[in-house]
Order: structure tokens, then C-alpha cells, then sequence
């Protein structure tokens, strides 16, 4: 089969500038090239990149893109002429993925195969404008009912596969009952909407000798999708207030480097307030398949790996006292390594189910029944 992916325009394939959605759609172009297709991946120049190569197996084409901006109609212009650029290059295939909201307008043919959306976060009125796609495909199924509440017509043509886990330890060698680090781990974007306000006040609520200690990992640049320097310097200043040990990180994008913080975790929190934009939250499960339990708030799209007490633990976001409440939460998970022990294995068990291997099989499926559908 022969599979065209087409990225967005901000971030560089490989992802040595991170990006969730550059990280799964770069691993499954290698797993689908190992199985024997032909792809081609579409992606953004890069200084340190050439403007084409072969890794892997896959072709890698790169067009001129540009620079996140906080600014939309600035971010609609600049998809637009990138989704252009990428018009010149698209090779002739049985399959087109993107997930690049201009590309799929400005497609009217199947000469570069079947079109293939991915809708990565919750819709807002554009799911009309993708009704000629062979597919919308989403990551959870809360955001695969929202898309067809705006497409009822048509929610025949959307299915959701969640994102693959990359790397982990399924095997339990990193048995959960060995970490002994006191050590509770966050990674993500530096940004309000991941609710890390709470999660600093909330750390801060532990006071008293308990030796555990909050370990945040990501970037704050406007760049890359954080909430800027003036933000960090907010939540590390309030930190610094209430006393308990936090260490800023700052962004990992070593695959390496970031496992050796999933592996030494005992306890992974991710208290995203983004009820309209959090998808699926891929952090959470790479932390689960090394063995590390989750304590996440309440958005619908945690349900698809949450199984709450087993291996992990929800607080509810929405609540009057937040803050109080994740306090709560995170106070009783860490008073039990047995527990702590417990639900790590659990979430390494559910992690298994999202591996890349299991994944890709998925998505080489469905790209089977749409091509053959011939929609």
C-alpha cells in the first residue's frame, strides 16, 4: 500500500522539537514502512534537516513552514500557503493522512489517494468542511461523538484509534514495587489550560517532612506551545512560596532522557483543565507503559485508559475547592507504595494495549477498509 502522511506546518520531522502528534505519526510511518508499504512523510523544512532523505524506510519530502503563533488568522494564512507548498509534492497513493485543517479543504480527487483526517482535538464547527474525507478519525471516543454531533449525516465515516505508546516496558521489568524515589513527575507543555496553577498549590497543600518531591517537565515557550517565560516564572515563584521541592525541567525531547524520567516516577499527574481541548493526553499513557500509576482530573478522554483505584486516580477539576481536592487525591496516593506498586503494574497492563505494534495493525486495517470502500 502506498501511504502519504502530511504533517502540520510548525513542527520538524523527525520531532526534535517534540509535538505529541509529531512523535506518534513519525513512529508510524517507520512501523508501516517495516511492514512493507511505501510511504511518503510531508513535513516542515528544518535548518537542521535536508529537504528530502530516507530514514527508516520512509521518504521524507519537506516543504517550508513556519513559526507557532498565538495569533489565529496569523496560524489560517500560514496553513494555507503551507498546504499549498505541500500540493507540488504529494505523490500518487492509495492513502492521504493529515492532519493539517487546510490540506484536507484544498483536496477534491483521490489521485493522492484517500483522504485520511485526523482530528487530534475537539472540533469547533470545521468537521463540516472534511465531509468529502474517505475518514475523520479521532484518538478518543469523546471526541469521536463530538464530530458526529456537527456531522450526523456522515458519522458513518468517523472512527477512533488512539494514539500508540512508543516505548515502554511491558514486560515488567521496571517492576513498579522497585522505585523507591519519592518522586512525582509531570510532562507537558508549561501552559494554564494543563492546570498546573492547581498543581503546584495542591504539592504545596503536602507541607511537613513527607519527602516527596515534584518534578515538571516541558516547555514554556510561546514557540512551542507553552504559556511564556513571564508564566513559568509565576508558577516557579509560587513554588519557591509554599515550600515543598519542585524542579523545572524545562523540555525533553530526547526519547531517552524522557523515559529515565517515566522509569524513576512513582506517581505521574497530568491535571489538564482543557475540557475542549485535551483529546487523549499522551503523556499519561507513556508514563503507564514504565509502570508509573496516573492521578488525572476528569476530562472525558481519560476514560479510555483511566480505570479509577486500579491503575490510577481522578480528582474532580470542576469542583468548587479544585485545588483542595487534588490535594486530597494526591495526598492519599502517595501515603501506600503497595498501592503505588499495584496500580503501577495495572497501568503497565493497560499501557500494553496501546503499544505502537498493536496500534499500527489498527490503522493498517482501516486503511484497507477505506481504500477498499472506494469512497
Amino acid at each position: 500500500m502506498k501511504i502519504t502522511i502530511v504533517q502540520g506546518g510548525t513542527l520538524p520531522i523527525p520531532p526534535i522539537r517534540g509535538g505529541a502528534i509529531e512523535k506518534v505519526w513519525f513512529s508510524l510511518g517507520r512501523e508501516f514502512a517495516k511492514r512493507g508499504h511505501e510511504v511518503t512523510h510531508v513535513s516542515r523544512t528544518f535548518s537542521e534537516l535536508p529537504d528530502e532523505q530516507w530514514l527508516d524506510g520512509v521518504h521524507h519530502v519537506r516543504v517550508r513552514g513556519f513559526e507557532f503563533s498565538s495569533k489565529r488568522r496569523v496560524v489560517v494564512w500560514r496553513d494555507l500557503w503551507y498546504a499549498l507548498r505541500v500540493l507540488r509534492v504529494l505523490p500518487k497513493a492509495d492513502i492521504l493522512v493529515t492532519n493539517n485543517p487546510v490540506l484536507p479543504l484544498l483536496i477534491r480527487t483521490r489521485r493522492f489517494g484517500a483522504l485520511y483526517v485526523h482530528v487530534a482535538r475537539y472540533p469547533k464547527g470545521q468537521m463540516r468542511f472534511y465531509r468529502h474525507a474517505s475518514r475523520i478519525q479521532t484518538i478518543s471516543r469523546a471526541v469521536a461523538d463530538a464530530i458526529r454531533k456537527e456531522i450526523p449525516a456522515d458519522g458513518g465515516k468517523v472512527c477512533h484509534i488512539p494514539y500508540p505508546i512508543m516505548r515502554g516496558d511491558f514486560t515488567g521489568g521496571d517492576s513498579a514495587s522497585e522505585k523507591t524515589e519519592k518522586l512525582v513527575l509531570y510532562v507537558g507543555r508549561i501552559h494554564p489550560e494543563k492546570g498546573l496553577d492547581y498543581l503546584v498549590e495542591a504539592f504545596g497543600l503536602l507541607k511537613g517532612g513527607t519527602g516527596w518531591r515534584l518534578a515538571i517537565v516541558g516547555p514554556w515557550e510561546e514557540a512551542s506551545g507553552g504559556g511564556g517565560e513571564a508564566y513559568r516564572r509565576r508558577l516557579e515563584e509560587r513554588s519557591v512560596a509554599l515550600g515543598p521541592p519542585v524542579e523545572w525541567v524545562g523540555p525533553v525531547f530526547n526519547e531517552d532522557e524522557l523515559e529515565a524520567w517515566y522509569r524513576r516516577a512513582a506517581l505521574f499527574v497530568y491535571p489538564s483543565l482543557a475540557d475542549q481541548g485535551e483529546a487523549l493526553g499522551l503523556a499519561p499513557l507513556e508514563a503507564m507503559a514504565f509502570g508509573c500509576p496516573i492521578l488525572v482530573s476528569r476530562l472525558a478522554c481519560f476514560r479510555d485508559f483511566l480505570a479509577e483505584g486500579t491503575n490510577g486516580l481522578s480528582f474532580d477539576h470542576r469542583a468548587p475547592e479544585p485545588v483542595a481536592e487534588l490535594a486530597k487525591t494526591l495526598e492519599s496516593a502517595l501515603r501506600s507504595w503497595d498501592w503505588l506498586s499495584q496500580a503501577g503494574q495495572a497501568a503497565r497492563q493497560t499501557a500494553s494495549d496501546f503499544a505502537l505494534p498493536v496500534i499500527a495493525s489498527t490503522y493498517l486495517k482501516d486503511f484497507e477498509r477505506v481504500v477498499s470502500l472506494g469512497a
